[in-house]
């Protein structure tokens, strides 16, 4: 069956055509999103989910949500997405963080310059009739150093315009190199050396715990007096109220802002101030933006559906599309490696170290990682999945490591996972051969070369005369026919293991008869999905 995905909010029939065009079901309703007792009542029968910002997709709606597995922003901003709610009900959460870069960086150039020579309020003015030529003395853009707060992708391509328009650019930004800065032409500072240095300053960042009210009272105190301030990133970055102090006290010159603390944005303490240039977030708001993200959009969720490609997403691993086909079968090994732990283990887990090696070291291992964490803990959480698995062990408060080497035994590459207790350590490693399916390379530190089985039994004992024959006749007598079997040993008289591969499940009387040998350490059963 075809995946289902629902549209409630505007999007070009073009990006509409390409989910169709791809193998998707699209049900295109851009007026629903309004609704928010229609979308929960419905929302259960799709797939996905694509929306600008009208939709809400709230806690109650992704409760909703029976069936959803993907939803898709078209634009950069995902304030409208509980994100948490979403991510433990395992459903990725995508943007399309490039497709409004250009407009938006071009918004902040244009605010800048509004500011810089008053443009609003002159217009204004010579259109009511005024010819104020002398109330409106501007300031030249050329020669001056801007002071861009967040240099990433939209704050990059600012820094090339303006450089481009002869200012000097200076950049604070922690993620920022000093060999990508040279690179870029622009001058890496701290936050403390931008704020007295900048004639403007432009604010490029997303909005976290670190990054709230960047630009308060104490930090405006620190800014050049004459400063231009320019938000086109998000709302109560700037503190509004701060700002518009000084203003009024005459150490800020002006401000650009099209982001606010509260939006829609019907009042704010900057309304009303001489050379502050307001506009109701109209950063992304070209022809070209809008086409350039609902495209976008409708690509990225398409290829998730239908290829398993996860990009752009907030809460999910990358996987481009030439990927994912080489990435899935050691998916598939890294929950089958997760899952054995998980059925083989009772007590709470304190420590998860996965050791990549050889060729699975080059893979996209955060991917194979979630994979894991997922097959790991889905004893205990049926609904787990490569999204809300990682969370989950976060919130446990799980140590996880990962560990990457060059290849160093037999195999091009393989996994392992090794989990510790408070009463044991656990490990199995496992590798992916030309035939595409998972194998056991080594359980408990020992050698073999196992299958996986649909229904399997695992046996842990002390290697000791008769244990095959035991093992065969207790499964036998109960009517449990066994297919095949793999065994495993240390040295003679050492710990040993067997995989018994058998039709169906095995009852746990069974697996008490065989747990009452004294040489039987653990006699558990494994259930994998093979397909």
């Amino acid at each position: 069956m075809a995946p289902r995905v629902l549209v409630s909010d505007e999007l070009s029939e073009t990006a509409v055509q390409i989910f169709r065009d791809r193998g998707v079901e699209v049900d295109f309703q851009p007026k629903l999103g309004k609704d928010k007792d229609k979308l929960a009542e419905i929302i259960g029968n799709y797939d996905g989910l694509a929306i600008r910002s009208a939709t809400k997709a709230t806690e109650k709606l992704i409760a909703a949500a029976t069936n959803l597995k993907v939803i898709g922003r078209a634009g950069i901003g995902v304030d409208n997405v509980d994100i948490p709610a979403a991510s433990k009900r395992g459903i990725i959460v995508m943007n399309t963080p490039f497709g409004n870069s250009i407009t938006t960086a071009e918004h902040a150039i244009a605010l800048m310059f509004a500011v810089a020579r008053q443009l609003p309020a002159a217009d204004a003015s010579t259109q009511a009739g005024k010819w104020e030529k002398s109330k409106f003395m501007g300031v030249e853009i050329t020669g001056k150093t801007l002071g861009v707060i967040g240099a990433g992708n939209i704050g990059g391509i600012v820094c090339k315009k303006a450089i481009g328009l002869g200012m000097h650019v200076i950049a604070y930004d922690p993620f920022l190199s000093v060999e990508r800065a040279k690179e870029m032409g622009v001058e890496k500072v701290e936050l403390e050396e931008l704020l007295p240095r900048a004639d403007f300053i432009t604010l490029h960042v997303p909005m976290t715990d670190k990054t709230r009210g960047i630009l308060g009272a104490e930090n405006l105190a620190k800014t050049k007096k004459g400063v231009r301030i320019v938000n086109c990133a998000r709302g109560g970055l700037v503190d509004e109220a701060a700002l518009a102090e000084a203003i009024k006290s005459g150490h800020v010159a002006g401000a650009g802002f099209d982001v606010f603390e509260v939006e829609p944005a019907t009042e704010s303490p900057l309304f009303g101030l001489e050379n502050v240039v307001c506009t109701p977030h109209l950063g992304a708001s070209t022809t070209e933006a809008q086409e350039n993200v609902a495209l976008q959009v409708a690509e990225q969720m398409s290829d998730y559906l239908v290829k398993g490609a996860v990009s752009n997403a907030i809460n999910m691993p990358s996987i481009t599309a030439e990927e994912a086909p080489i990435l899935k079968p050691f998916i598939k090994l890294a929950d089958v490696l997760g899952a054995f732990v998980g059925q083989v283990s009772d007590d709470p887990i304190k420590e998860i170290e996965i050791l990549f090696d050889g060729a699975t070291a080059t893979m996209n291992t955060r991917a194979l990682t979630s994979a894991l964490l997922a097959g790991l803990i889905r004893n205990q959480v049926a609904d787990v999945n490569m999204v809300s698995a990682p969370i989950m062990i976060k919130e446990k408060g799980i140590v996880l490591s990962e560990v990457k080497r060059d290849k160093t035994g037999v195999y091009d590459g393989y996994i392992k996972l090794t989990v510790k207790t408070e009463k044991q350590t656990r490990s199995v490693a496992g590798t992916v051969f030309s035939d595409g399916k998972p194998r056991f390379i080594q359980i408990k530190g020992i050698n073999m070369d196992a299958d996986v089985g649909a229904n399997m039994v695992y046996i842990s004992n002390t290697d000791v005369p008769g244990m095959i024959g035991f093992m065969g006749t207790t499964l036998g007598d109960a009517g449990v026919n066994i297919a095949n079997f793999q065994l495993g040993r240390e040295v003679g008289g050492g710990d040993a293991i067997a995989l018994l591969y058998v039709d169906g499940p095995v009852a746990k009387s069974v697996l008490d008869k065989l747990t009452a040998n004294p040489a039987i350490k653990q006699a558990r059963p494994l259930v994998f999905n093979v397909e």
